[in-house]
């Protein structure tokens, strides 16, 4: 219709029904050469709008980021007459047929542009002959990480642009619009990391083979989010650390018992270590996070040494004592907690054992000569004893303990105090 036919001719942006090529004399000139070929370098601006980051690795220690890179130069082989001053905009079947600047992504590991539905491509051709060539892009990049404070970390990674062809002779690469070039979307964040600052830079790079070349910069910092690592590594080995502890209030006659729990603090700070550096890249220097597991791996290892210097020394001390109450007939005459150290079960206190004779199995025998004795007073005396011995374990166990274990009490935490303070302190 006529209306139609109207709506076209006033939309100007769209392709005429003239082939691009002859409009923009496209096969008049060579368009393997840059604009001004033997003249001053072209100049080529560069814009950047930051779509999204996708995925930061540790491991791989790279980056994958999704953005819109724009570029704005001046080819006057372009130009075209326009009534109206119109720009006009094409995809990207045009592109192999004009020359376009040859950016390439410096340290990139691999990208791609966009392709659905079709080549996310655009190009625009104003009439005095200025380009704009834009692309939608993901890139991988490398980001050479440090990790001496993981996971109190902040990573500064960069993303650099670089003609792969023309030197600073031939191209000068440069930010169109200063440090507004570089624009991010109000709604991106990651799982571990603050985005704290984005920041566009320049510089010159040097190939002793072809020169020196113009080179921008990406720049941005990453802050670790902390909580995450708290939940999964720094607090589970605090409550390791914590309940080794327990092991100086248990009876130091207790072997099973304090053994026990000084293996299993032993193992499950092993277990944790283990999975923290599975997640992370073998680097040859020592992290933050290793520094504390290690440090609570030594009290946890601390407190079964503990355990096995008090057990020594008991059972020196319970030695001497049987020798100096050593009886001509070589029997000997033990209470009930120096003869636990033996056996492992209570005894009456007021009960004389033979230690020459131990059987296999002590406390079935104990029980045995109680059922087969005689004496009513005795059994009477023995009950009272039971009862008075479970109405006063607190006080058993506290004039049990060895000097050593007293001292751990206070020793042990206070100094795993101080480390917590002096740690933060440091890498906060």
């Amino acid at each position: 219709s006529k209306r139609e036919i109207k709506m076209r001719k006033l939309d100007s942006t769209k392709v005429r029904p003239l082939k691009s090529e002859q409009l923009l004399h496209i096969e008049d000139h060579d368009f393997a050469l840059r604009p001004g070929f033997g003249g001053s370098p072209i100049p080529v601006g560069i814009d950047v709008q930051v779509e999204s980051i996708d995925s930061i690795s540790e491991v791989d220690m790279d980056f994958t980021m999704t953005l819109y890179l724009r570029h704005y130069w001046k080819d006057e082989r372009l130009s075209f007459r326009s009534n109206k001053n119109k720009s006009m905009t094409f995809d990207g079947r045009l592109i192999k047929k004009i020359w376009v600047p040859d950016v390439f992504f410096v340290h990139s590991k691999r990208s791609f542009i966009h392709d659905t539905t079709v080549e996310n491509i655009m190009l625009r051709v104003y009439p005095d002959g200025n380009v704009l060539f834009s692309l939608r892009i993901t890139v991988s990049a490398m980001c050479f990480m440090d990790f001496s404070r993981f996971p109190l970390d902040t990573q500064n990674c960069s993303l650099e642009l670089e003609s792969y062809a023309y030197n600073e002779d031939d191209l000068m690469l440069y930010w169109k619009h200063g440090n507004k070039s570089l624009s991010t979307d109000e709604h991106i964040s990651l799982s571990q990391f603050f985005i704290e600052e984005f920041s566009a830079s320049s510089g010159l790079a040097f190939y002793s083979s072809t020169g020196w070349y113009n080179r921008l910069f990406i720049n941005f910092a990453l802050r670790r989010h902390i909580f995450f690592f708290v939940l999964q590594s720094y607090f589970p080995a605090m409550l390791m650390v914590m309940l080794s502890w327990v092991s100086f209030w248990i009876d130091r006659r207790a072997v099973p018992a304090r053994v026990s729990l000084g293996i299993t603090t032993v193992l499950t700070m092993s277990t944790i270590m283990t999975g923290v550096s599975a997640s992370m890249p073998q680097v040859s220097y020592i992290k933050a996070v290793d520094v504390y597991l290690w440090i609570s791996f030594l009290f946890v290892f601390l407190s079964v040494i503990e355990y096995a210097a008090v057990n020594y020394l008991t059972t020196i001390e319970e030695r001497k004592q049987l020798k100096r109450r050593g009886k001509a007939s070589g029997m000997y005459s033990m209470d009930a907690v120096q003869a636990m150290a033996f056996d492992g079960c209570f005894h009456d206190t007021d009960v004389d054992m033979d230690l020459t004779p131990f059987p296999d199995h002590p406390c079935e025998e104990n029980e045995t000569r109680t059922s087969q004795t005689n004496i009513s007073n005795a059994d009477t005396s023995r009950l009272k004893r039971k009862k008075s011995l479970k109405g006063s374990v607190g006080r058993i166990i506290l004039q049990n303990n060895h000097v050593i274990d007293t001292y751990s009490r206070i020793i042990f935490p206070s100094v795993y105090i101080v480390f917590n303070f002096f740690y933060w302190g440091l890498y906060m």
